[in-house]
């Protein structure tokens, strides 16, 4: 498991989904992440990720550009 450190969460939405279940989510500040949904959401829980959808991104220090999608609100 990665440690916190590695990630920074921020709030985005969801402009229009690629493919392969990656989406590409704008941040705040104006950053465009290509995001995939976080293994938890992707497993029976029919959790459905829409443009326009406001999420929750973790975002790599590494590589800024990618991350993951930890919660969508309703």
């Amino acid at each position: 498991m990665a440690d916190s450190d590695e990630y920074i969460r921020i709030s985005g939405t969801v402009k229009s989904l690629e493919r392969n279940a990656a989406y590409l989510v704008e941040v705040e500040g104006g950053l465009i992440v290509r995001a995939r949904a976080a293994g938890r959401m992707t497993r029976g829980r029919g959790i459905r990720i829409l443009p326009g959808d406001q999420v929750d991104v973790d975002v790599s220090t590494y590589d800024p550009t990618k991350g993951r999608i930890v919660w969508r609100y309703r």
